[in-house]
């Protein structure tokens, strides 16, 4: 029996095959497989009703006729059945369910299966992007998060994936800034805390700019000098950079995310004058009220709201860069598509940035990769308002995350009092951060989500701390009783499964698979935490029905085969996502 990791692509092609030898035009036919209601089976295919409407013939005979055609491969695997006008069910066979989880015993193997889906492919992914000079605060969280699971679930499925932090390190603010650092820097509050310190001098400049004209001028004065290379002017820029940037990092290794480029706006400061002439020269661009600006006469808005791309004063603007860091991407890397994980407020922007690249691609011959906004909503308080401190200031995100590693200390001495003080402090890190970073993944990307401690960091319901007690509790089975997780010699004489308990699990399994599918297709991670909600609930409800170490040991090897299965795919679906996992817990 031939099992492929993906079994929809191999029931698609199955079916496609099936339907060709029926009589149906090649390619007339989209099977449309997918997870089915489980009261019908575990797969099902609805294209047979497309195709029939198509082809202009009642769509159960059809159905039949095309079951009828399929190879001797799935009816071995697979029970197939055609339900109501013509879906077409496929019901997992026990010894099927058996040779798929033999078949994928390790990590390695499953992204073997997996890796198919995005070989010869190369994603960009622009995520985080905090501003230098500011400490993170929870507004950067959903991007840090959604951007490295998409990172990771891409690079799993086959894709060189390149993770690039385009901070904001240039543009105006750096005159006021620089302003500011030159009358009233304290260098012992720069050894104290450097963010701290240049995100007060910032907020000075910016006040003072606006209040006094004088001030405006010399902060502006202050910018010229350093696009112009002044030594000082780039002493102090650098010094800033060089301090974000370790502060940056301090967050991010909580979050356990490493980036490949660290490319910021100042990467693209010479890069810009090559747009500037190439829209000109296409007729792309013109000159409205002294900038250069791009027009979409056929769009509904940006007919009348065009594209700047030079400001009157000659400046370059986010348009600008943006452009240029396109075709950057495009040319270094050879990217395939680009990924931008922004909130969806900035919807327009790439709206229009994606409709002038694709016009400006065409005109100078280039190859445009796919552009992709990956967007999401607003981290909510419990008063429905965005997430802020009672005094109205944005969360720190160090200070969220400190919050949550004492909360989850609070739930692991009372879950496990008798554990060291140094590995309660280590298990609270990791459940902490994990649980802030799963109650964002857990949320569709797309819509707003209730920031809550008391559903994130608890035992009860989808979250990280649920999970990761899952995890830990089937570590514990193998310790207590001497063996090796995934040891082939323990699961050695495992025969098909016979419980309804067994089979429930065994048929959950095999379809992390699809779950990887659809996450990484609609680049939502939800689906993939969802999955493994429900299936640490179907490990449980079997562990309770089906005791696992037996005197028989057929029993005992089939179940502990479980078992280790149900440890792999949490733990490497739970890494997919950025969470680091536990021993014990």
């Amino acid at each position: 029996m031939h099992l492929a990791f993906d079994l929809i692509g191999e029931l698609e092609a199955a079916l496609a095959s099936a339907a060709t030898a029926a009589g149906l035009e090649p390619g007339s036919f989209a099977p449309g497989v997918r997870t089915s209601d489980p009261r019908h089976g575990d797969f099902q295919a609805n294209g047979i009703l497309g195709a029939a409407k198509r082809a202009g013939k009642p769509p159960r005979p059809l159905a039949e006729a095309v079951v009828a055609q399929i190879g001797a491969g799935v009816r071995e695997a697979f029970d197939i059945s055609v339900a109501g006008p013509g879906f077409i069910n496929f019901t997992a066979k026990p010894a099927m369910l058996l040779e798929w989880l033999k078949a994928h015993r390790s990590a390695a193997e499953l992204e073997a299966g997996a890796s198919a889906a995005h070989r010869d492919e190369t994603w960009v992914v622009d995520y985080s992007s905090p501003n230098a000079a500011k400490q993170m605060h929870v507004g950067h969280l959903r991007s840090a998060v959604i951007g490295e699971a998409v990172s990771r679930l891409l690079a799993f499925t086959g894709a060189r994936v390149v993770r690039d932090n385009h901070i904001g390190d240039w543009g105006t603010q750096y005159g006021k800034l620089i302003w500011a650092c030159k009358r009233h820097l304290d260098e012992a509050a720069v050894l104290r805390d450097p963010i701290a310190e240049f995100e007060r001098l910032y907020k000075l400049g910016n006040t003072a700019a606006e209040g006094d004209p004088k001030v405006m001028e010399e902060a502006r004065s202050e910018l010229v000098k350093l696009q112009a290379g002044d030594p000082e002017n780039t002493a102090l820029w650098d010094r800033i950079n060089t301090a974000s940037l370790a502060a940056f990092q301090v967050i991010y290794d909580r979050l356990d995310i490493r980036f490949d480029e660290t490319l910021g706006e100042s990467f693209y400061n010479d890069k810009v004058s090559r747009v500037y002439t190439e829209l000109a020269e296409t007729g792309l661009s013109s000159q409205s009220e002294g900038a250069q600006v791009v027009f979409h006469p056929e769009h509904p808005r940006f007919k009348t709201q065009p594209m700047i791309v030079r400001k009157s004063d000659g400046a370059a603007n986010y348009a600008t860069t943006d452009l240029a860091t396109i075709l950057y991407r495009t040319e270094h890397f050879r990217a395939s598509c680009i990924l931008y994980v922004v909130d969806k407020r900035q919807g327009d922007h790439f709206e229009q940035l994606f409709l002038t690249a694709g016009k400006w691609f065409a005109k100078t011959g280039r190859t445009l990769p796919r552009l992709v906004h990956v967007d999401f909503g607003t981290v909510l308080g419990e008063d429905g308002k965005p997430l802020k401190t009672r005094t109205g200031d944005n969360i720190k995100l160090k200070d969220l995350l400190d919050e949550a590693a004492e909360r989850a200390y609070l739930l692991v001495s009372e879950k496990s009092p008798d554990f060291p003080e140094a590995e309660r402090r280590t298990i609270a890190e990791i459940v902490g951060t994990g649980s802030v970073q799963y109650a964002d993944l857990s949320q569709n990307r797309a819509s707003d989500y209730l920031f809550s401690w008391d559903k994130m960091i608890s035992l009860d319901g989808n979250t990280a701390a649920y999970l990761l007690y899952a995890l830990a509790r089937i570590r514990s089975i193998f310790r207590r009783h001497g063996l090796e997780c995934g040891d082939p010699a323990a699961e050695a004489g495992a025969d098909v499964f016979q419980t309804p308990g067994e089979v429930a699990l065994a048929r959950k399994l095999v379809k992390f698979s699809d779950t990887l599918r659809l996450s990484t297709e609609t680049l939502c991670p939800h689906f993939l935490c969802l999955y493994l909600y429900e299936l640490a609930g179907e490990f449980s409800t079997f562990y309770n029905a089906d005791k696992v170490i037996v005197d028989d040991p057929v029993v005992r090897a089939r179940r502990l085969m479980l078992c280790a299965r149900t440890l792999l795919i949490l733990e490497t679906g739970l890494r997919l996502l950025g969470l680091r996992t536990l021993e014990r817990m």
